[in-house]
């Protein structure tokens, strides 16, 4: 497989959404190819780099419309997680500004896709909220708490 473009030598900045579907089941996750790590691909959450000069609201609500073409409403900082990682054997490090909110236009339940910065389309998928049957693993790993916060949550209020 071939290595990533992607300097992983530094520490990196993003910011990525949790976006749970209308019905409280499920929230919102790229589905990306598999690496050396994870054989059967793997989901990550929606957002991106941090640019230079850019505070972490306007990059996750930048990366959103590039990627994805949508606005986000009721935006809401949750926290900041670290992620160390390997993919395909480098080591990768971030620091993740980690938010909640709601897109518009809300991508389809099947078939959406979202569009790198290197033009490259990746597919977009609902990801149950309680994971039971799912079997790829969910990155940035440390956003595992949110998710089930929300989960209980959208349980409580249906």
């Amino acid at each position: 497989m071939p290595k990533s473009s992607i300097d992983r030598s530094r520490i990196r900045v993003k910011a990525m959404i949790i976006v749970v579907h209308e019905d409280g089941t499920r929230h919102l996750v790229s589905s990306n190819a598999p690496t050396d790590e994870n054989p059967h691909g793997f989901h990550r959450l929606i957002g991106g780099s941090v640019e230079l000069g850019e505070s972490l609201q306007e990059a996750i609500i930048r990366e959103v419309d590039e990627e994805l073409g949508a606005r986000i409403h009721d935006l809401r900082h949750l926290g900041v997680v670290e992620n160390i990682f390997h993919y395909n054997g480098e080591l990768g490090h971030e620091l993740v500004a980690l938010y909640k909110g709601r897109l518009d236009p809300t991508p389809a339940d099947k078939g959406a896709t979202l569009t790198e910065s290197d033009g490259s389309v990746v597919p977009v998928v609902w990801r149950s909220l309680d994971d039971v049957d799912v079997h790829v693993p969910l990155y940035p790993v440390a956003v595992r708490p949110w998710i089930d916060s929300l989960g209980r949550h959208s349980r409580n209020n249906r």
